[in-house]
């Protein structure tokens, strides 16, 4: 079975990143698998110029491996599009959990925080939409969530998209 595939959205510097390393650490706590994804540009390098899985790839290797003992990276020509990387990298995962993606059609959760320099959430509109985090006004039909609520998140996960 593949995973269920949940987005974090939410605008810049809303605490998408912070929010979604509490949840991760909850659910990861609780015996899940999480696994998470996070939208780089093109271009990215992940490994350092210079380095040898670098040069092998400047080289012309369509994928680099780096592996140690207890780890794994790889480096990989892949034209699919973003939902068929994430269950194909992380197929044996339990959930995986993305930051951004807000223009897929994915499951997403927004964090909106006031005060910041965005005047309305991103995602009211979304029928993809499952949850809300927030300390506004805002109330979409979803269930809703303070910006410290990460153990009532864990548990709506977990009952809506782990135990099933």
């Amino acid at each position: 079975m593949k995973p269920k595939i949940i987005t974090i959205v939410g605008k810049s510097n809303s605490g998408k990143t912070t929010f979604l390393e509490k949840l991760i650490f909850l659910l990861t706590d609780r015996g899940y698998k999480i696994g998470s994804v996070k939208h780089a540009h093109d271009g990215f390098e992940m490994d350092k110029e210079g380095k040898d899985s670098w040069r092998h790839r400047k080289a012309g290797a369509r994928a680099s491996l780096v592996i140690t003992q207890n780890e794994a990276a790889v480096v990989k020509d892949d034209k699919t599009g973003y939902i068929e990387k994430m269950r194909s990298y992380l197929f044996d995962m339990d959930l995986i959990l993305a930051e951004g993606f807000k223009k897929q059609n994915l499951l997403k959760i927004e964090v909106f925080r006031t005060g910041s320099v965005h005047k309305e959430p991103l995602c009211m509109e979304d029928e993809n939409l499952i949850a809300f985090v927030t300390d506004s006004d805002y109330k979409p039909e979803v269930p809703l969530f303070g910006l410290e609520d990460i153990n009532q998140t864990a548990d709506f996960i977990e009952s809506n998209f782990l135990k099933s």
